[in-house]
Formats: C-alpha cells, sequence, structure tokens
C-alpha cells in the first residue's frame, strides 16, 4: 500500500493508497482468530473495494494474548483517522464502513455496538466521530456463548474486558450500524449461529440488515475467488459464495443514498 498512518497509542496502522472520486470509505479488518493478521483478507478485498469506486484502508490491530479492549480503541481511531484524512471540508465526513472478517468482523461489530460506550470512549464528539455507518461482517465471530470461537476469546480476554462485553449480540442498540452479513450454513470453525444471532437481535431492535447464508463452504473462504483459494485448509473458490462482494457493493449503495436522503 501506499501510504501509512500509525496509531502512537499500539502501533496499530492504516495502511491506503489514495483513490481519486471515492464514493466511500471502506476499512478493512482481516481475520486470524485476533492471532494475526490475514493477508488473504487484506489486500486482494482492498483491490476489488478500489475497482469498485471505494477507498480501501486496511487496518493492522493488535493481535496476541491479554488484549482486553486494545482492538477496539484501535478501530475507533482507524474509523476516526480515515475520516479525518479524507474530509472534504466544510462538508459532512465521508461515509465510512468497516468490513470485518472471521475476527475482523467480531472487531468490526464490536465498534458498532461499542462506539458509545462512555467508559471508554469519554469524549462526546470522539464518539460521534468514530461511529461507523455501516457494517459488512463475513463469517464473523460474534457470541461468547456455547457456539463461540474459543481461540477468539481467550485471546481478547484481559483485566479491561470480560465475555460479557464481547459477545455482541447483547449489546446491540437502535443506534447500531445497520449491517450487510454472510456466512456458510457448513462453516466449522466459526458456527453459523454467530450471524444468525447478531441479525436477530437487529432485527429486534429495527437495525436495518441483509443476511446472505450459502448452503456450502469452509472457514475463511475471504472473496472466494481463485486469486485467495487455500486448497490445503479446504477454501477453494466458489461462484456463488464469491457473489456476496457485489450484493454488498449493492448494499453500500443503497445505504449510502439513504445516509444522503437523511433517513
Amino acid at each position: 500500500m501506499g501510504r501509512e498512518i500509525v496509531f502512537g497509542e499500539t502501533g496499530a496502522r492504516l495502511e491506503f493508497e489514495e483513490s481519486a472520486g471515492a464514493k466511500g470509505l471502506a476499512i478493512i479488518c482481516p481475520g486470524g482468530g485476533y492471532e494475526f493478521v490475514s493477508e488473504r483478507e487484506s489486500k486482494p478485498v482492498a483491490r476489488r473495494f478500489a475497482g469498485a469506486g471505494w477507498q480501501p484502508l486496511i487496518l493492522n490491530y493488535s493481535v496476541g494474548f491479554e488484549l482486553g479492549k486494545k482492538p477496539l480503541r484501535e478501530a475507533a481511531w482507524a474509523v476516526r483517522t480515515a475520516r479525518r484524512t479524507f474530509a472534504d471540508s466544510p462538508g459532512p465526513p465521508p461515509f465510512t464502513v468497516l468490513c470485518g472478517f472471521s475476527a475482523g468482523g467480531h472487531l468490526a461489530a464490536s465498534l458498532g455496538v461499542h462506539w458509545d460506550d462512555e467508559t471508554e470512549f469519554p469524549d462526546p464528539g470522539e464518539r460521534r466521530a468514530q461511529r461507523p455507518d455501516g457494517l459488512i461482517l463475513a463469517y464473523p465471530v460474534i457470541s461468547g456463548g456455547p457456539r463461540r470461537h474459543a481461540d477468539s476469546f481467550s485471546r481478547l480476554r484481559a483485566g479491561d474486558g470480560d465475555l460479557g462485553y464481547f459477545s455482541l449480540e447483547n449489546h446491540v442498540t437502535s443506534a447500531t450500524p445497520p449491517a450487510f452479513i454472510w456466512h456458510t450454513a457448513a462453516d466449522e470453525l466459526v458456527p453459523v449461529e454467530n450471524s444468525l444471532v447478531f441479525a436477530g437481535a437487529l432485527g429486534a431492535r429495527g437495525v436495518p440488515f441483509e443476511l446472505h447464508v450459502y448452503p456450502f463452504g469452509a472457514h475463511g473462504l475471504s472473496l472466494a475467488t481463485p486469486e485467495v483459494e487455500q486448497p490445503e485448509k479446504g477454501r477453494f473458490s466458489d461462484p456463488r459464495v464469491a457473489g456476496w462482494f457485489e450484493l454488498s457493493l449493492a448494499w453500500l449503495d443503497l445505504a449510502l443514498k439513504r445516509k444522503r436522503e437523511g433517513e
């Protein structure tokens, strides 16, 4: 990527190449179980967003153990920083969506439900500036319940957080951003129930969402194109599943239109 902005507090990085005349910003949160940041879910996805007229940015967030709320603070910083970097003063801040995969989906959804946590973010102006306009969640880790992805939750838990805080379906409110969600029913690593409970929580609180569940496919398909195949892990290209990206672009155009109309 061409440019890089570093979060001095933690060392998290935003990487991007500027795309002229972009519709809005797409901040990509790759997966990796909070153990690593997946290359297959970063630059290939960024190239697709850029080709579709969006300004992509890749968030390289903290991974490891005893992470607590550090990745959440980094995602909040990323949204504020991206908007400030690409602001077209004196107009409104650019439309900004978080696109997260697996554990990166958990991170994106974490900001979606906790952006207005007054304890973590006491500055009201900061809270307003970090609320995403939308979420794109690909096979996301969501729930700390029986069907949780144990490794992700074990890496998050620390003195400043607990299982309940990171079980995101329990924190959805009417102020949670709208979401586009997709998963495969055959996902054995992060069960599809994670997406289902989050969609159910959004619906119960009147938050618009679009949900696609594909019957087959392993976890971690990314774009599900030949470019990101990983046969040794059962991750093969699938034209039907690959359609999720075009569907998400159509959803983004609708969300952007509704935002501009003040809905």
